[in-house]
């Protein structure tokens, strides 16, 4: 079964690569200019493949810091010694674009490293659903379609994904060193550095909640009961384990590689006056929380064969009768966050060439109370995503929804790019679902991958006073 799978991965990675190979030639024939934020991306990594660092040298327009750019000239420049190829060649649009489809080979075999790790091995089936899993997810649309162009994301997933796996295998320093490369990417992955020593945590911690609900039923002590009763409990456990020296001790000698990081990110956040570099008009923090409730959305519609069915339909309505009170509070707390602190930024209203203006555009804007009526839908994915977690831990999923709220809400454009490294953590962490519910998620991934890459590569306008070839895209 083991030779199998490895069979059946090599297959996979082939083809998948094979296709992405001649969907990079179809792109680059299409797209021989910069397009989008490239026109930024593009000309910073040339000037560092020129040998031009120097900060005089930066554009002021870009927010990230410079790891795609230097992983990409450390990438390019031994081609131009290895082969002889000339700067023009090696620091061209088609050899920087190719760095990220290199990233996307390194993504699936992090993707499929993980699903072994995570996932518990004891079926015979297993082989294929992680097989599929990966096959999946390594061509999640929104994650996809930009390993074709210049952009962060692959780069962003690659690091991001193997600081994960490094710590599930207990290797936290190199996890911390991986994280902090993640964070050259893009400033945000520092959060999931965090959930990356939230997991020793959390797993610390359901050690000792075991022990603790062991002792309290050999005493056989009354449970409290009440309403929050579990909650409080957990509160009471809490606030106990961390009066502990001790066990904060322990806490501490596992975790320090990822504290250090935390200490250097504050040091830059304090001497660069903020996280965002550039152009940061644009990039204000803000208390953005439907951004959680759009998460929600998003997932439920790229996971709906596993989220969405008449059975889990029912299971929530019965929930929701037998606890109507606490539903009711939701309900007025998710109607009052969206009545105060939903924001439009000024690129979704005015940038028609991605998919959220639309979304926007004729669901959110054409009737002031659709926002409204869309929280029960946000409740039903939001409970729908918690029960399909229920296999972790209490304390893990605590951890993972705190890194969500922190990675989403502070965020005041609605980008569904800014949803792919957390749908995806939330993905590889559901327990394997059946073959016949992967294939019919692949089989909707394909269909819309055809969709958008039809669209992109097909479908052009131009601005009324520009000549510019124009493009949709996510």
């Amino acid at each position: 079964m083991a030779q199998l799978e490895g069979y059946y991965f090599s297959a996979a990675l082939s083809c998948t690569f094979l296709v992405s190979c001649l969907l990079f030639s179809a792109f680059s024939r299409a797209l021989r200019e910069p397009y989008m934020d490239e026109i930024f991306h593009l000309p910073q990594a040339q000037r560092y493949c020129e040998g031009h660092f120097s900060l005089s040298q930066w554009d002021p327009m870009i927010t990230t810091l410079p790891g795609l750019y230097l992983l990409s000239v450390g990438v390019v420049k031994p081609a131009s010694w290895i082969f002889g190829w000339s700067e023009h060649v090696v620091c061209s649009i088609g050899m920087l674009r190719f760095v990220n489809l290199l990233f996307s080979v390194g993504n699936f075999y992090l993707l499929y490293l993980l699903f072994r790790k995570v996932q518990p091995r004891h079926k015979a089936a297993s082989s294929v659903q992680r097989i599929l899993s990966t096959l999946t997810l390594a061509v999640f649309p929104t994650l996809y379609f930009f390993n074709f162009l210049y952009y962060t994301e692959a780069g962003s997933m690659f690091f991001t994904l193997f600081a994960y796996l490094m710590c599930l295998y207990g290797n936290h320093k190199t996890s911390a060193l991986l994280g902090f490369c993640g964070f050259m990417f893009r400033q945000t992955n520092i959060i999931w550095a965090v959930f990356c020593a939230g997991n020793i945590i959390a797993q610390k911690l359901t050690e000792a909640w075991k022990t603790e609900l062991q002792k309290k039923k050999e005493e056989r002590l009354p449970p409290i009961k009440g309403p929050f009763s579990e909650f409080r409990k957990i509160f009471q456990f809490l606030l106990a384990y961390s009066m502990s020296f001790k066990n904060l001790s322990m806490l501490f000698l596992l975790t320090w590689p990822y504290i250090l990081l935390m200490f250097l990110f504050c040091v830059f956040v304090v001497v660069n006056g903020g996280i965002v570099i550039g152009d940061r008009s644009s990039h204000e923090a803000c208390l953005h929380f439907p951004q959680l409730f759009y998460f929600f959305s998003f997932t439920l519609f790229f996971s709906f064969p596993h989220l969405l069915s008449p059975s889990k339909i029912r299971a929530f309505l019965s929930l929701v009768w037998k606890r109507r009170i606490q539903f009711f509070v939701i309900t007025l707390v998710s109607l009052f966050l969206v009545w105060k602190f939903t924001y439009a930024h000024k690129y979704l209203l005015a940038d028609n060439r991605h998919y959220t203006f639309y979304v926007w555009k004729r669901v959110f804007q054409r009737y002031e109370i659709v926002k409204y009526l869309l929280v029960p839908i946000y409740i039903f994915a939001g409970w729908s995503i918690a029960d399909s977690l229920k296999s972790k831990s209490i304390f893990w999923n605590l951890m993972f929804f705190i890194c969500l709220l922190t990675v989403t809400v502070p965020q005041k454009l609605l980008e569904f790019r800014y949803f792919i490294l957390p749908y995806i953590i939330y993905r590889l962490n559901i327990p394997l679902p059946p073959i016949s519910r992967l294939v019919c998620e692949l089989g909707c991934y394909a269909v819309v991958n055809f969709l958008t890459f039809y669209v992109f590569l097909n479908k052009t306008f131009q601005w009324p006073n520009s000549q510019d070839i124009q493009r949709f895209m996510w």
